[in-house]
């Protein structure tokens, strides 16, 4: 949980630089759940898209 929250937060702050890979790398590591994966890359997305 307090990897969701740490990413969630860097995301919020607009340090994006690098997050799409490291998401990718947590998830793959079952360090995130399928909905915290599903989240953070939407949040993600509309942050860099923005």
């Amino acid at each position: 949980m307090a990897l969701y929250n740490t990413c969630k937060r860097m995301i919020e702050r607009g340090q994006t630089a690098g997050m799409e890979k490291k998401l990718d790398i947590f998830y793959a590591a079952a360090k995130l759940t399928d909905e915290q994966y599903a989240e953070l890359t939407e949040m993600l997305n509309e942050k860099t898209s923005a």
